[in-house]
């Protein structure tokens, strides 16, 4: 549990975790786990190096993504999330994404696990579900983006291993019970540099949130403009060499009772360039119930009124999917229609 000093104080910052152990099988993943427990507790947020993502990968991906991102506004409004339909797929322009009702100033393409049209889920006409949409102008974009979804797949399995031995949990207990199938999704996010306050407000590249689900894994370029939340201030989550930032979500959250916390984050970019960011997210199967662990000890803590949006995850009732579908449809409203 969090001591008097965290509680009072917060953190000051977000540590690094050699994850090695866990990747590699090899090694004490015992003492790995219990550091992710920790970050989990005191800021829901860590870096993870000895991740074992090919360093050639993610440059590709990069140049890639700056590629598209330099296009003309109406290239890029070929692959438009309105031509994605329920799948909830592609493009949105600059102010296209909704943080807390405010136009966030990014760029984005969405993307899922590919799947046909002869899926299952894709023909029960499952919302978040279906083929993505892919530049047919910039050779490798397509075979890059999946090759680094299923690189972040692995990644997100050996990761939650290691969170459920931090809880003292079967390394399988999350597998088993709730990503067995999960549901992976991927966003390209490209943030210009920050406009001059509007009105008297200051303008964010996505103002402050919490992620929906138990992970994310994020790679960011060497920009900067990551903050977290700690209590009553803001930390810096600068690029880390060969690292990428992991958080947990609102439903880690809720399945601990609060004990591992879905610490709000936004990003500012102060660069003067370009931003971009590569957010991974891990999260439970579609159509699974979200239920507390059987943690000993644990009291609910209900921490609706330091939340960002005021609500209580711990009173949430249904699938992970029913909570997403509520959270994403706020995001895009225009789309909201063509998916619920």
């Amino acid at each position: 549990m969090k001591n008097s000093q965290v509680v009072e104080e917060g953190f000051s910052y977000v540590p690094v975790i050699d994850i090695s152990p866990l990747v590699s099988g090899k090694g004490d993943r015992l003492t790995v786990a219990s550091k992710i427990g920790q970050a989990c507790r005191e800021c829901g947020f860590f870096y993870i190096v000895g991740h074992g993502v090919h360093e050639r990968l993610q440059q590709r991906l990069e140049q890639l993504s700056r590629k598209f991102f330099a296009q003309d506004l109406e290239t890029k409004l070929e692959i438009r999330m309105a031509l994605g339909g329920k799948a909830w797929r592609g493009y949105f322009p600059v102010g296209g994404e909704l943080t807390s009702g405010k136009p966030d100033i990014k760029e984005g393409i969405y993307f899922g696990a590919e799947l046909g049209e002869n899926h299952p889920l894709v023909k029960a006409g499952t919302p978040m579900h279906g083929s993505n949409l892919f530049p047919s102008n910039i050779p490798l974009f397509r075979e890059t983006v999946l090759e680094y979804m299923e690189a972040m797949t692995q990644l997100g399995h050996r990761l939650m291993a290691g969170i459920a031995l931090s809880l003292g949990l079967e390394e399988s207990y999350f597998a088993e019970r709730y990503t067995s199938d999960p549901l992976t999704l991927f966003r390209i996010f490209n943030y210009p540099s920050d406009l001059p306050p509007y009105e008297g407000e200051e303008r964010w590249g996505v103002g402050e949130h919490t992620d929906y689900g138990v992970l994310t894994i994020l790679k960011q370029d060497n920009s900067g403009g990551l903050q977290v939340k700690s209590q009553s201030r803001w930390i810096a989550a600068p690029p880390v060499a060969d690292s990428f930032v992991c958080n947990i979500g609102d439903m880690l959250d809720r399945m601990t009772g609060g004990l591992y916390r879905s610490t709000p984050h936004r990003v500012q970019n102060l660069s003067g360039c370009d931003r971009l960011s590569f957010p991974f997210f891990f999260d439970p199967n579609f159509d699974v119930e979200v239920k507390p662990l059987p943690l000993d000890g644990v009291i609910i803590n209900d921490d609706r009124e330091e939340r960002w949006d005021k609500a209580s995850i711990h009173e949430f009732c249904g699938t992970y999917g029913d909570y997403l579908l509520s959270k994403v449809s706020k995001v895009f409203p225009e789309l909201r229609r063509a998916v619920l």
